[in-house]
């Protein structure tokens, strides 16, 4: 038997890696949630200021979901048992994509296990060898592995650069095979917003399969928080959306939306669901329970961008980074604090933490060398009482490390 610090020598190149971001000071423990994810709550046993989580509408723990949640277990007990084309396909998982589509204003929609596989899963499918991806630059990984499992030939275009995309356009537009043109809604590190409008013009233009991946979006843009397709009226125009259920929803899990035919091929193709067990119908029950919540409480998403705009006036104003100079300027609840070296950023988080705040530092390879940031995201439950503490602690850290010199 092996003691538990002996390496054998087939992996010692991953413990080489490891002791390099050591070196480098970006190397991370996973930080322990003790109580509920909320604006305040308990990681490695202190109490802290939550500015980390993706939980933008407070769902994570509201009573509804709870009792949602209970009363599916008792009815169906904890798991489906199966993959949902052998077994696992039960009533409330249909219950939840009818209520998904009927929200988004599509014919269907199929739900994945994540918003990874969603995405992962439906690009590598619907597109072959043959075929055209042309894909933004800062499009999330879920979108680049895809595109590498489809075999097809991948295009990549300047960030939000319209024109580069038509370019790219242009030139294979004669080229035997498909073309996909996909973009975020929103993008997950700099919280700026995709021009979904434009590039659905460039789609119908050229003839290409328009696809949108609304994670940051859905619960945040659009008429109560139908995502940015919604939000740019581009409803019929884009042929695939996907989102999550693991972010404003509270819960867990991704779908598909569009037409029929399309979420027909995923049952058939998508090698995702085909070959993962199906939601446990406490996370189905829950789900349905927030989509309601969307349509009956839209004050949550007021709220949330009453505390967005607040908090990024009192950052900029206070000389921080927040976007906009070397990055993309942030339009969403997404507000990245730029710090730029991996380092530094590593060490301002945890002094952060120590602080009081969870504020999560990113470095690369999440995101380009040089440009580390501390990743903050609003939500409709942080209190302006709250936020006033997180921006005193900001400023105070901030300028005892000269991060701030103003």
């Amino acid at each position: 038997m092996y003691s538990a610090a002996t390496t054998r020598p087939q992996l010692v190149h991953l413990t080489e890696q490891l002791n390099d971001l050591k070196q480098r000071g970006t190397y991370f423990k996973l930080r322990i949630l003790e109580d509920e994810q909320g604006s305040v709550c308990t990681y490695d046993g202190k109490r802290v200021i939550n500015l980390a989580s993706n939980n933008y509408l407070g769902l994570c723990d509201h009573p509804k979901l709870r009792e949602a949640a209970i009363a599916a277990t008792e009815k169906y007990g904890v798991g489906s048992g199966a993959v949902r084309t052998i077994a696992g396909t039960m009533r409330i998982h249909m219950e939840l994509e009818e209520k998904i589509a009927a929200f988004k204003g599509v014919e269907a929609c199929v739900v994945f296990q994540s918003g990874f596989t969603a995405n992962a899963g439906t690009v590598s499918s619907i597109l072959g060898k043959e075929d055209f991806i042309l894909s933004d630059e800062l499009n999330h990984a879920s979108i680049i592995d895809g595109a590498r499992l489809s075999r097809a030939k991948i295009k990549v275009f300047r960030h939000k650069d319209v024109a580069h995309a038509e370019e790219l356009l242009k030139e294979i537009q004669n080229e035997p095979g498909r073309k996909l043109l996909i973009t975020d809604g929103v993008f997950s590190m700099d919280g700026d917003i995709g021009p979904v409008d434009k590039l659905c013009d460039l789609a119908d233009k050229y003839g290409a399969i328009m696809m949108v991946d609304d994670a940051h979006a859905s619960g945040v843009l659009g008429r109560n928080g139908r995502g940015s397709v919604d939000h740019f009226h581009c409803t019929q125009r884009v042929d695939v959306q996907v989102g999550t259920l693991s972010k404003a929803i509270g819960a867990l899990g991704g779908y598909v939306c569009g037409s029929r035919d399309l979420i027909d091929y995923l049952y058939h193709r998508a090698r995702p669901f085909l070959f993962s067990t199906s939601h446990p119908p406490s996370v189905a029950a829950t789900c349905i329970a927030a989509f309601d919540l969307l349509e009956s409480e839209p004050e949550r998403i007021e709220r949330l961008w009453n505390n967005t705009r607040y908090f990024k006036q009192q950052l900029t104003e206070a000389g921080f980074d927040v976007g906009g100079r070397t990055t993309p300027a942030s339009e969403t609840p997404i507000t990245p604090i730029l710090i730029g070296d991996g380092r530094k950023t590593m060490e301002f988080s945890k002094a952060l933490f120590d602080a009081g705040v969870m504020a999560t530092g990113i470095a690369f390879p999440t995101v380009p060398e040089g440009k580390a940031r501390i990743r903050t995201i609003m939500t409709s439950e942080h209190t302006r009482k709250q936020i006033d503490q997180a921006l005193d602690t900001l400023t105070t850290v901030a300028r005892k490390m000269s991060i701030l010199n103003v």
